[in-house]
């Protein structure tokens, strides 16, 4: 029988806890017979009584355990936290505010038994899903798959399951501190597949990304995997200074041909002005290269736990 262990990261998810909790253990219950299944809830610091409820659903589940984390570390260290603690034949990772609906799990295990090492859920939005999210999901992987080396697929969310020698590799080997998981799950390689499906509306709660968390998330992802913006700085720069060169020569050119510089104090005020703004710009590209670079010397831990709530999990013998 195989182990298989399910991660589950959680930030201020008390409303809906409880419901994917039995959403959860419905699906898992036809599969009990092939499977045995470690449930690891990780709290990232919440301001609600998430740990409450997630106490409660420990108490009546000893499949359940819960790792506390002292602070809040982010949705992808909560995943790598609970990949860490991973002992299982595969990996499970999905979200519990039921966009992820866990009756997909049979179809992800089904994939896994024919061989493949990931299977990617990939998200389709309903006809209920406004436009601005569907718009801002298409806009993301388009900018993400134009920038970076890495093609993702559009919708890909993380919502997977994984064999036991990828989630090794991310055990022992990927331990960046600005990890941006859908990426790197692509980057890996190894055999992998996906599976669609249709993304329901929350029913409870409120979504944890607003446009300013999107945008650092999009950031993290163009840094961890892509170039592109040092190297259109360093175009830009080129581009601005042949315009400068060229610009001088006509001027030479104006003063022998008319007999003195042509008048431009508002043009040059305007192209001092523009080239403060580009370097600003280009300081700012590279600020945020160095910014990673300097979290990454540091060598601080990924996460911090502060209690583990619940039974051991299960430890495959393979």
């Amino acid at each position: 029988m195989k182990i298989v262990d399910i991660v589950l990261p959680v930030y201020n998810e008390e409303e809906v806890l409880d419901a994917f909790h039995s959403s959860l253990t419905a699906a898992l219950q036809p599969l009990e017979l092939n499977y045995r299944f470690n449930i690891c809830y990780v709290l990232d610091r919440s301001t609600d009584r998430s740990i409450d409820v997630l106490k409660r659903i420990v108490d009546r589940d000893r499949s359940v355990t819960v790792v506390h984390l002292s602070a809040r570390f982010g949705h992808q260290m909560s995943l790598v936290a609970g990949i860490d603690r991973s002992r299982g034949d595969a990996v499970i990772m999905m979200d519990c505010d039921l966009e992820h609906p866990p009756e997909l799990i049979p179809r992800l295990l089904e994939e896994l038994e024919r061989g493949y090492d990931i299977v990617h859920a990939v998200r389709q939005y309903g006809n209920q899903t406004g436009t601005l999210k569907r718009w801002s999901s298409a806009t993301f992987y388009r900018l993400q798959n134009a920038m970076s080396p890495v093609e993702m697929q559009p919708g890909a969310a993380d919502f997977r399951v994984v064999s036991r020698k990828v989630a090794r590799v991310f055990q022992t080997s990927i331990r960046e501190r600005n990890q941006f998981l859908r990426g790197l799950f692509q980057w890996v390689g190894f055999r992998s597949t996906v599976v669609p499906f249709v993304s329901p509306p929350r029913q409870r709660g409120k979504t944890k990304y607003d446009v300013r968390r999107l945008v650092t998330f999009s950031m993290a992802g163009i840094l961890s995997f892509s170039k592109v913006p040092l190297r259109a700085a360093t175009l830009l720069g080129f581009f601005i200074s042949t315009l400068s060169l060229g610009y001088g020569f006509w001027l030479i050119g104006a003063f022998f041909v008319v007999g003195h510089p042509p008048p431009g104090y508002t043009s040059l005020f305007v192209m001092m002005s523009f080239l403060g703004g580009l370097q600003l710009t280009v300081l700012g590209v590279l600020g945020e290269y160095l910014g990673s670079v300097f979290e990454e010397v540091k060598q601080r831990p990924l996460y911090i736990v502060d209690e583990v709530v619940g039974g051991e999990m299960i430890v495959s013998g393979t």
